[in-house]
């Protein structure tokens, strides 16, 4: 009589875990994105080059991407279920750091902290959505991303508002989300523990998964296409969320919180155009959408460079709703290749998602200082080309 209690849960979407892990997500991404927002300060305060400031970047994204496939490969074995709330404290403890950094070590360091607490959410927080998800993955995992990138929109606007009138001591009040996301993602822990049943009987079901009739070697493939796709999206997003800002006060001469409000603007496009990816990969093939998310947005990534204040701003929503779709559609693509292995696959891909763009941030950070903040966006317009190389995937789409 238990096993028939527990059996029809199993295929039904959970929204209300959903709705949950995607605001812990906000919160999450919230606090990341005050790291770039508070770049133009740190610049001055500390007189950093374009190279320090990439840095910077790249240290909060090393620490949050190594340790993501560790984490995911370690939780698949051995399911942790209140290991959130604990990445979390890292987290918290990088905010109250950064907002007293008086040096440019410490601020590397509390980046890191914040860096290692997101290599923790980000397998897990995945793996969680997948549990809910029942039948609609793609859908599942686009809720989820969207409350990232709407996390990701709202730093800037909160630094523009807080940090860049009042100064860096005002990123302590942020400490707030921290302890807000320890609560949501500890009870959200009693839920995963609850309802690991789940995850084991997704895992047996593999055995129906499409890509099975797949040899290895084309798997392995279509892995590493998918990787430099990730490689293209998010060098590309670094250029953005790293620049923007300096692009537009040194191309067009707008103040910093103008520059701050335009990021806004796109970064919002990105959360909006997240929530299409995953169920229209859900409905065509995530392969189309593929396509349609990396190559689409090429037009617009050569024109911007070429344009005036306000087409700048119309041409960056259209590339951020196009290139948003992307990431839903590759982590779900990818975890129907390699089948059980979800902490991994999502510690992988959001780890070389987080590497490629703290690389991304310091090359095109060197980049500028020896060349110039515009010659940077003139060679990265060509960056979504790359989406040629979606062709040789194979079309996972269930018949």
């Amino acid at each position: 009589m238990e096993k028939a209690s527990v059996e029809p849960v199993q295929p039904k979407t959970i929204f209300s875990v959903l709705l949950a892990i995607s605001f812990s997500h906000l919160l999450n991404d919230t606090i990341q994105s005050l790291i770039p927002s508070i770049y133009p300060i740190v610049k001055t305060t500390f007189n950093l080059s374009f190279a320090q400031v990439g840095f910077i970047t790249l240290t909060f994204q090393l620490s949050a991407s190594l340790l993501q496939p560790l984490v995911g490969s370690f939780t698949d074995r051995k399911p942790q279920p209140f290991s959130l709330a604990a990445g979390m404290a890292f987290s918290l403890a990088g905010l109250i750091l950064l907002s007293q950094s008086s040096s440019y070590a410490m601020l590397l360091f509390s980046v890191a902290l914040i860096g290692i607490g997101s290599s923790v959410f980000h397998p897990e927080a995945s793996k969680v959505a997948y549990m809910a998800a029942g039948n609609r993955r793609g859908l599942a995992q686009s809720i989820f991303q969207v409350g990232g990138n709407a996390g990701s929109s709202l730093g800037p606007l909160l630094a523009a508002l807080i940090i860049v009138p009042y100064g860096q001591s005002n990123i302590l009040w942020f400490s707030l989300i921290a302890f807000l996301a320890m609560i949501v993602l500890g009870r959200l822990g009693f839920w995963y523990k609850a309802n690991l049943f789940s995850l084991k009987a997704k895992v047996k079901s593999k055995s129906l998964n499409p890509s099975l009739h797949l040899s290895k070697r084309r798997v392995t493939v279509s892995v590493i296409i998918l990787l430099v796709l990730i490689f293209s999206k998010y060098f590309y997003l670094a250029s953005m969320t790293s620049y923007y800002t300096f692009y537009l006060i040194h191309k067009f001469h707008v103040s910093v919180q103008t520059s701050q409000l335009y990021l806004f603007a796109f970064l919002f496009a990105v959360a909006v155009g997240t929530i299409l990816g995953g169920p229209l990969g859900d409905r065509f093939g995530r392969k189309y959408v593929i396509w349609f998310s990396i190559l689409g947005a090429a037009p617009f990534t050569l024109l911007l460079p070429h344009v005036s204040l306000f087409f700048t701003c119309v041409l960056s929503i259209l590339i951020g709703l196009i290139i948003a779709s992307a990431f839903s559609a590759i982590l779900v693509y990818a975890q129907e290749l390699l089948p059980g292995k979800v902490g991994m696959v999502s510690g992988l891909f959001f780890g070389f998602a987080f590497g490629m763009g703290g690389l991304g941030s310091a090359v095109l950070g060197a980049l500028a200082d020896k060349t110039s903040i515009e010659h940077v966006y003139n060679l990265c317009a060509f960056l979504p080309l790359i989406g040629l190389l979606t062709a040789f995937l194979p079309n996972l789409k269930r018949e």
